[in-house]
C-alpha cells in the first residue's frame, strides 16, 4: 500500500497507471473508518485495476466549527484497516495541499439540496461538492463509490459530476449496519454508552415504519417522531418522506412511485442520519 501526502505526486502516480491502461477507483473518506468504508473498498478493489482512498477532514463542509474539532481523527488505525482490506494507494492530503488558495466557487444545485441536510446544515453541501470536484481533479477516477447512508450528499455529487462534466462513474454502496441495526457512521464513536444503546431506536422506528405504509404520511411521520422521542436521549432534527430522485418532500404517497424515509436524530451532542426505501 503506498502512501502519498502531496497533490502532485498522486496525480502523477495516476497518470502512471492510466498509461498501463489500468481503471481507477476512488473512495473518498474523512477517516475515523468502520466496516461501512471498508465495504466500498472492496467493492472498488474488484471492479477496478487501482483503488485511491483518500482521507482529508474537509473544514469547508462543515457548519459548526465545535463538529469539525470534535470529528475524531484516527488515522494510524485507518492506515492498518485499509492496509487489511488490500487497498493499494491512500491519499493524505492537508488542507493547503487541497485549498492552496481559498475555494469560492458556488455550486447551485435547485432544490436538491434546499431540504433536509441543506437546510440544518446551510452551506455544507456546497463545501462537499468543492472537495469531491478537487479530488476527482487530482484522481480522475474511473468510478467513485459513496454509502447511501448519505442519500442527499449521493444526489449531490451525482448533480455536481454532471454539472462539471467528469467522467466518472458514480456508484452507490448500500448501508452497512451495526448488530442492532444502527448505520454504521464515524460519529458512532463519539457516543456514550447509554446514547449508543439509545441510538439503535433509530433504525428499528424506521423498519417498523415500512410496516406501516397504510398510513397516510402525515401520520406515520407523527408516529415516528414520536416513538423516538420517547427515549429522553434522542431528538429527531427532521424526519422526512421524499422522492428518491428529486428528493421533493412527499405530502402524499400517490406523489411517487419511489419514496424514501430520511432522518436525522440527535443522541445527545451526536447527530446521526439514516434512511430507508419504501419501494
Amino acid at each position: 500500500m503506498v502512501i502519498t501526502y502531496k497533490s502532485a505526486e498522486m496525480k502523477a502516480k495516476i497518470v502512471s497507471h492510466r498509461n498501463n491502461g489500468e481503471t481507477i477507483g476512488f473512495v473518498p473518506t474523512m477517516g475515523a473508518l468502520h466496516q461501512g468504508h471498508i465495504s466500498l473498498i472492496q467493492k472498488s478493489l474488484r471492479e477496478n485495476e487501482i483503488t485511491v482512498c483518500s482521507i482529508f477532514v474537509n473544514p469547508t463542509q462543515f457548519n459548526n466549527t465545535n463538529d469539525l474539532l470534535n470529528y475524531p481523527r484516527t488515522l494510524k488505525e485507518d492506515l492498518i484497516m485499509l492496509r487489511e482490506a488490500g487497498c493499494n494507494n491512500v491519499f493524505v492530503p492537508s488542507e493547503r495541499e487541497i485549498y492552496p488558495v481559498p475555494d469560492t466557487r458556488i455550486f447551485d444545485f435547485g432544490e436538491l439540496d434546499k431540504s433536509m441536510e441543506g437546510k440544518y446544515r446551510p452551506g455544507h453541501f456546497n463545501g462537499v461538492a468543492q472537495v469531491v470536484s478537487k479530488f476527482f481533479e487530482i484522481v480522475l477516477p474511473d468510478r467513485a463509490y459513496f454509502g447511501e447512508k448519505d442519500f442527499q450528499q449521493l444526489a449531490i455529487i451525482k448533480a455536481m459530476t454532471k454539472m462539471l462534466k467528469f467522467r466518472t462513474d458514480i456508484v452507490p454502496c448500500p448501508i452497512i449496519r451495526e448488530k442492532d441495526g444502527l448505520a454504521m457512521s464515524s460519529r458512532n464513536k463519539l457516543l456514550s454508552p447509554e446514547h449508543r444503546k439509545s441510538a439503535s431506536l433509530i433504525s428499528k422506528s424506521l423498519f417498523d415504519a415500512l410496516n406501516n405504509k397504510d398510513l397516510p404520511v402525515a401520520e406515520l411521520k407523527f408516529r415516528v417522531i414520536n416513538t423516538i422521542h420517547a427515549d429522553k436521549n434522542l431528538k429527531v432534527e427532521y424526519f422526512e418522506i421524499v422522492d428518491f430522485d428529486s428528493l421533493k418532500l412527499l405530502n402524499h404517497w400517490a406523489d411517487s412511485s419511489k419514496p424514501m424515509a430520511c432522518i436525522a436524530v440527535f443522541a445527545g451532542q451526536v447527530r446521526l442520519i439514516d434512511n430507508v426505501r419504501f419501494f
